[in-house]
């Protein structure tokens, strides 16, 4: 037997044999070229294709994964026509008189490169699809058809990383699980095991010999079983049918109201970081959207995404959740979330520098883009909106005046909005402080535990040397939680959780005792506190 780690995209078993996914990966050889025009039409001819090609995939999987998931392929289609791309690998075929295949090649090495060294986990996850589009590229250059893989059973995938385009060729209903050499938790293979809901592990040392032998994934360890010996496979096989169990049950949670055996009722929302999350959160009967991550919008694009393509993207998760409330939290950029194009700088501590709100009221053009996006998409739905690292009362008097300005220039342009609720993350032991006053001025509070639990022990949660410094239970995090809920339920405003805790079973209890009024978790997690929930002892409230 051997045993393997990983990185977990979802806590749960999968059992099968494993079948490896190999592609034919010819070598690209560098060939002269004289005449780099012809060569520039090969290019072109093949882009054409490649284009038509990845319109009928968008087709093909939006009817397999949904439509949040097709949209990898308008990446894909976006990424066909970016300029720094399209110009690398023209220039490389005019200066140095060389065939189109060759210089895809090295364009594609080139800007993977560039992604991998990035300190933003997303952008290093967007190398899979730069290696996607350039060997789609490729095969239509040189005619090369991939062999098609088909499973005669379900089966434990075995790769060294699955592209969108990969994927999307397997059928979805025999896939048990994914283990990848490769890849990331906001990779595309994530995104789409997260989709079907099937175990992956990530970062594995993999070994082709692994083909065809019996595999174990336990999502809940991040651990792989190779030919587990009889016990092994024999407590995992019972661990998977509880398991299956267990599912069913949540399942019947589906349509239930969030209420204590006591008659309380708690909101229970979802976190999404993009509108792909957003049909997982359905599926998962999310009461609402608690805290959608707007910033997925700015790092998707390779320059400030315009009014128009925020109220797009606001717009559709407003009328998917069909009259739910939507809570969208303006740009939280900065720290360890950097992005070229806003050149922010290079900061000594970025994790107290220029970040989130701060970026927003010292750029108010980019603010006041955003809350244009979201006043117009405010009337398609039942859309709030709040406000990243808050720390003292005049951020919000700003925050309000720039709000004026938006909803005159709105009104004197002819546009529709809806007066929205607002509301303020408190994520800095100032803010819980002094949230009595901050209470005053807007209708709710939502804590994140994330950043309030670093700022409060003064422990970098990037750094793993502190992991055991990092007492998320800390008493003194808990008194801060405390002083949130009743300061703003003196003031009349409502106050939830959307950090990690709000998803932490053991705690459920004591945030009900508390007299919490959301929670907002990860879309997988929605069953399970709710579960907690309907089953709590509130005798003690």
């Amino acid at each position: 037997m051997e045993i393997s780690a990983g990185k977990s995209v979802l806590n749960g078993i999968a059992i099968g044999k494993i079948k490896l996914y190999k592609k034919k990966s010819d070598e690209i050889i560098r060939k002269e070229r004289n005449d780099y025009q012809q060569e520039f039409s090969r290019f072109k001819l093949a882009k054409q294709t490649a284009m038509d090609q990845l319109k009928a995939l968008v087709d093909k999987a939006a009817e397999e994964f949904g439509d949040e998931n097709a949209a990898i392929f308008e990446v894909h289609m976006m990424l066909l026509d970016d300029d720094d791309f399209n110009e690398s690998v023209e220039e490389i075929i005019r200066s140095e008189r060389v065939n189109a295949e060759y210089a895809i090649s090295v364009t594609c090495d080139k800007i993977c490169e560039m992604f991998s060294v990035m300190t933003d986990e997303y952008f290093r996850a967007r190398t899979v699809d730069i290696k996607d589009i350039s060997e789609r590229l490729i095969n239509i250059l040189s005619n090369n058809v991939n062999m098609e893989f088909v499973l005669d059973e379900p089966s434990i995938i075995l790769a060294e990383e699955l592209t969108p385009s990969d994927t999307l060729q397997i059928d979805k209903n025999k896939i048990l699980g994914i283990i990848n050499r490769l890849g990331s938790v906001n990779s595309h293979t994530a995104i789409i095991a997260r989709a079907l809901g099937i175990p992956a592990l990530l970062g594995v040392d993999i070994k082709d010999e692994w083909d065809g032998q019996l595999g174990i994934i336990d999502g809940s360890d991040s651990m792989l079983y190779i030919n587990p010996d009889r016990e092994i496979l024999s407590a995992f096989k019972e661990k998977h049918k509880e398991e299956l169990s267990r599912k069913e049950l949540l399942l019947k949670l589906k349509g239930k109201e969030t209420v204590t055996p006591s008659g309380k009722r708690i909101n229970l929302f979802a976190n999404i970081g993009s509108l792909t999350e957003l049909e997982t959160a359905i599926d998962n009967d999310a009461e609402g959207i608690g805290l959608f991550r707007s910033e997925f919008l700015y790092m998707e694009s390779k320059n400030f995404p315009s009014e128009e393509e925020q109220f797009k993207a606001y717009r559709k998760a407003a009328e998917a959740m069909k009259g739910k409330k939507v809570i969208i939290r303006t740009l939280d950029l900065g720290a360890d979330k950097q992005l070229d194009y806003f050149d922010l700088g290079k900061e000594d501590n970025p994790a107290l520098g220029y970040r989130a709100i701060r970026i927003c009221l010292t750029q108010p053009d980019i603010f006041k883009t955003q809350l244009r996006a979201i006043y117009r998409a405010s009337v398609y739905g039942n859309i709030s909106v709040m406000f990243p690292m808050i720390t003292s009362l005049e951020e919000l008097y700003k925050i309000k005046e720039v709000i004026s300005e938006v909803k005159k220039e709105l009104r004197d342009e002819g546009y529709l909005y809806h007066d929205v609720e607002l509301g303020i993350m408190v994520e800095t032991p100032a803010a819980a402080v002094i949230s009595d006053l901050l209470a005053e001025e807007v209708d709710f509070l939502s804590i994140g535990t994330n950043d309030l639990t670093q700022y409060t022990l003064a422990v970098d949660r990037q750094n793993s040397k502190l992991d055991d410094f990092c007492n998320t239970h800390h008493i003194a995090i808990l008194r801060l939680i405390k002083t949130v809920i009743d300061n703003g339920h003196k003031k009349g405003c409502w106050v939830g959780i959307c950090g990690e805790l709000a998803a932490d079973l053991s705690l459920t209890e004591k945030f009900i005792e508390m007299e919490i009024d959301e929670l907002s978790v990860s879309p997988l997690c929605i069953l399970s506190v709710r579960e907690r929930i309907c089953m709590a002892d509130t005798s003690i409230i």
